[in-house]
């Protein structure tokens, strides 16, 4: 379970996440949305303590996140839109191995893990490419391959579909999809609900990094265009 508990936190003096508090049951699919600015990348990145809070505090598990960065981190895994300095290999099967790696699994489920998340964001085939060779959408998506493949109890995709063309955007969603059902809490931080709407169990809008709307799917919309996020049409 995931546990904020009046999280603030400030850039220079100004509020980025305003006392939010919010509990996350394990399992569940949470999409988190609001327009840009409003907060929603600094709030997780608190999940696994890549930040911590101004004010409050983040429990993971019953434990706070900041004082223990390996065991949230290990619960928590993490893509984000801007992968940047994110890759530890050369190439892009390297990469998304590392991880698992480094959790000692054996060679088979190494590989089956790799495959499987390759194939999920659409670089199936691309495993020997060298990373530097990537495009800035590529990348994104081996951000997010790395990420699905460490297959952790909540998994945070920050702007996920950035990058996809519709095949790829389908098989990333059949993807999250197995992992729901399968027991994986998912958060899925956007601006277009049009993806993941109906997949959602509740949808948290922040707005000034305050929580203006926590709800179910349903009811989310009714309330969500005044803040800049785009529903799917009815």
């Amino acid at each position: 379970m995931l546990e904020l508990d009046g999280l603030t936190h400030e850039y220079d003096g100004a509020r980025a996440v305003d006392g939010v508090s919010l509990t996350i049951p394990d399992g569940e699919f949470l999409v988190l949305c609001g327009p840009n600015g409003s907060g929603k990348s600094t709030l997780v990145r608190h999940l696994n303590g890549l930040l911590e809070p101004d004010a409050g505090e983040v429990l993971v598990d019953g434990t706070v996140a900041s004082e223990d960065p390996v065991a949230a981190r290990t619960t928590v895994g993490m893509a984000f839109q801007e992968p940047r300095d994110q890759f530890v290999a050369a190439t892009v099967g390297g990469d998304v191995a590392f991880g698992p790696e480094n959790l000692g699994l054996s060679h088979d489920e190494i590989d089956r893990r790799v495959e499987a998340a390759i194939e999920a964001v659409g670089l199936d085939g691309r495993e020997d490419d060298r990373i530097e060779t990537l495009s800035g959408g590529e990348r994104e998506r081996l951000a997010v391959a790395g990420a699905l493949a460490m297959e952790p109890n909540h998994l945070v995709l920050d702007e996920p579909f950035t990058g996809l063309d519709s095949p790829a955007r389908e098989r990333l969603l059949a993807r999250l999809r197995d992992l729901h059902a399968d027991g994986t809490g998912l958060i899925v931080v956007t601006h277009d609900l049009r993806d993941v709407l109906h997949d959602a169990d509740r949808v948290v809008c922040l707005a000034d990094g305050e929580v203006v709307v926590d709800a179910g799917p349903e009811a989310a919309t009714e309330e969500l265009t005044e803040y800049g996020v785009r529903v799917p049409d009815r």
